[in-house]
């Protein structure tokens, strides 16, 4: 059977193409969504309300028609059901008929370029967005579900960034659109619900991803600190990827976590601390930077990993005297974690490298010894901080 996908852009009516028109006219079967289908009630058609893949495929199986039209809001291209939907009907002649998206309308009511731009949904799903924001100078978000514009505005304020430029879109192509426009902080009480849309612009987004930050830019305590350098190579051994799920074990301050955040935007950084001061401390830092893809987690290690996701790239920073175990779960929930440690005693070094070796994998161990300069009076002495071992392993 002639199977079209067809994106109908924002309304079903007004931003049909005239190829989209074409797909419908064929079909003697259209299948969508109750709102994708309502412009058609008078078609003649048979008409099949659902939107979800396996009932759609089913449909498509059982049917006499020699052509089908399923419809798709928006662009089938862009965060549409057609990616879920296309796998189940390999015994059709399937047909992609792109539509208008919603991003390519929205920028186009605002005059906005949409080239270099950040796409994120949160419909139905949660996603991080401060992160998304801090790193890119605009990111688009398609709202629905339990994320308004609001909420997204509100968390913009939490994580320090209510100065940036909002613009929401509801009712995109229909005659109630309403499109409101302005600061964060202005907008949290904005009522737009269900399917919305919003643009973010960043002035003061990071053009960088931060390496090495200054130890003064994170709000200090009396716990322990992975220092600048030595936190510069180890986040760098693990080679943390965009989506990664990353654990901070013995986080402290935050720092590695913050800096691993920024990696991963689409993904999750785990700081794990036993100390309550701790976890205050990562929880601020990440507030301060922007960081809403940190989850700082109190509670000693390993008996506080059970419940967290799955990690592809774990930290240790402190493992109070804990590592076999922390090694054990680590490679139980996942063989092929990159793990590094820091270690500043022989003994932790010979404890995390023997850890290492009970899993049949020989790590790369370095050691890193910084040394600063200090003004007195009109000499510039050197001041030589500790030596820090850097172990680096993951399972051949």
């Amino acid at each position: 059977m002639k199977v079209y996908i067809v994106g109908i852009g924002m309304n079903g009516e007004n931003t049909l193409t005239k190829e989209a028109e074409k797909a419908i006219d064929s079909a003697g079967l259209l299948i969508g969504a109750e709102r994708m289908l309502k412009p058609f009630s008078n078609s003649g058609k048979e008409l099949y309300t659902s939107y979800k893949p396996q009932d759609i495929a089913g449909k498509l199986s059982s049917c006499d028609h020699s052509a089908a039209t399923v419809l798709m809001s928006g662009d089938c291209g862009f965060f549409s059901g057609a990616k879920k939907l296309l796998p189940l009907l390999e015994a059709h002649d399937v047909r992609i008929v792109p539509g208008i998206s919603s991003v390519a309308f929205f920028c186009g009511r605002l005059g906005i370029s949409y080239e270099e731009m950040k796409f994120v949904t949160l419909h139905g799903k949660a996603s991080n967005i401060a992160v998304n924001v801090r790193t890119n100078e605009r990111s688009f978000f398609l709202l629905g579900g339990d994320m308004t514009a609001a909420g997204v505005c509100q968390k913009l304020c939490e994580y320090g960034m209510g100065d940036v430029t909002v613009h929401i879109g509801t009712e995109l192509g229909c005659g109630s659109e309403k499109i409101a426009s302005g600061k964060a902080y202005e907008l949290v009480d904005n009522e737009a619900a269900g399917l919305s849309v919003m643009l973010v612009e960043n002035s003061n987004a990071l053009s960088h991803i931060p390496s090495a930050m200054n130890d003064e830019e994170f709000v200090r305590g009396s716990v322990p600190m992975t220092k600048s350098e030595v936190r510069c190579i180890a986040v760098a051994k693990l080679g943390i990827c965009r989506d990664s799920i990353v654990w901070d074990i013995g986080c402290g301050t935050g720092s590695v976590s913050v800096e691993a955040a920024y990696r991963c935007p689409d993904g999750t950084v785990c700081a794990f601390d036993k100390n309550t001061e701790a976890v205050g401390l990562t929880a601020e830092n990440a507030r301060k930077h922007g960081c809403d893809n940190i989850r700082a987690i109190e509670g000693s290690c390993p008996g506080a990993l059970a419940d967290a996701e799955a990690p592809d790239k774990v930290f240790i920073g402190g493992s109070s005297g804990n590592m076999s175990g922390i090694i054990d779960t680590v490679y139980s929930v996942n063989p092929q974690a990159d793990i590094t440690v820091t270690a500043v005693s022989l003994e932790t070094l010979q404890n995390t490298v023997s850890c290492f070796e009970k899993f049949g994998t020989s790590p790369e161990i370095i050691q890193v010894s910084v040394t600063r300069t200090k003004k007195l009076g009109s000499h510039t002495m050197l001041q030589a901080q500790n030596p820090v071992f850097i172990i680096s392993g993951r399972l051949s």
